[in-house]
């Protein structure tokens, strides 16, 4: 093939090998794999100015919206966006292209219609619209059921609080008694993890919760915190909020083991 693209793609090593790299270098895409981390994603994306840029939506330190409008902000020689997604909704797709991103896909993505598409695209302009379809069927796991909810109640991917919300929720799953001591064990680990302070991390879990207090669905919103609502206490508190959402999962997992679904 005649024309080279150069692309960016976030992978961590465990989730890459060879038989990728040489299906996106049989469409005539060379990558660059960058590690799921927006600062460097950004660094890596100002360093080699790719044409596109494969990029999970949920990075470390900066999300995938974030990495994408700050870079399309910039103005010309912006590259392409393919947004990559553990979390399929309308919503969510919506929320991605019209940020800036030419394609959305959840996984398991085919890495070869992938690679076509991005080849259709970066060659003739044609942007697929099955590309969001071109996953196989997902698996029901406890990082994907936490997206889903968190969608569901209507908190914003874009915003910090998202990312710490989602990762508070699956650690309170993993170890229950870490919601008593919210201040000392769950904020710290969670600020370590994002590079971050506590009480960042505290206030952007309050801003997430009153951002979905605002736009989510009440019926939703009352089909997980119904006595917040009913009784006229107003939103929940950042540990109340994890604990609802943990503990229904939790209770929904055990009850799927004890029955064997």
């Amino acid at each position: 093939m005649e024309n080279k693209f150069l692309a960016v793609l976030t992978a961590e090593p465990q989730e890459f090998n060879r038989e990728e790299l040489e299906a996106f270098e049989r469409f005539g895409i060379e990558l660059s794999v960058c590690v799921k981390d927006g600062i460097e994603l950004m660094e890596r994306i100002r360093t080699l100015k790719p044409r596109v840029v494969i990029s999970d939506l949920f990075l470390r330190r900066i999300d995938g919206i974030g990495v994408m409008r700050s870079v399309l902000n910039q103005g010309d020689g912006a590259p392409e966006f393919v947004m990559l997604s553990t979390f399929d909704s309308p919503v969510l797709e919506r929320e991605v292209l019209s940020s800036g991103a030419s394609m959305f896909a959840p996984y398991p993505v085919s890495t070869e219609q992938l690679a076509s598409g991005i080849a259709a695209m970066l060659q003739n302009g044609s942007k697929p619209d099955n590309i969001r379809h071109l996953s196989e069927a997902r698996g029901n796991s406890m990082e994907v059921q936490v997206t889903e909810i968190l969608h569901q109640i209507g908190v914003p991917a874009h915003i910090k609080g998202y990312h710490y919300l989602r990762r508070s929720i699956l650690m309170s799953i993993e170890n229950p008694d870490i919601i008593n001591a919210v201040t000392k064990q769950l904020y710290p680990s969670v600020a370590k993890m994002y590079e971050t302070t506590s009480s960042r991390v505290e206030r952007a879990i309050r801003h997430a919760i009153e951002v979905a207090w605002d736009r989510g669905d009440v019926d939703v919103l009352n089909s997980y915190f119904g006595y917040t609502i009913h009784n006229g206490r107003g939103k929940p508190t950042n540990s109340e909020f994890i604990a609802m959402i943990s503990d229904k999962l939790r209770l929904a997992t055990q009850m799927r083991q004890a029955y064997g679904a």
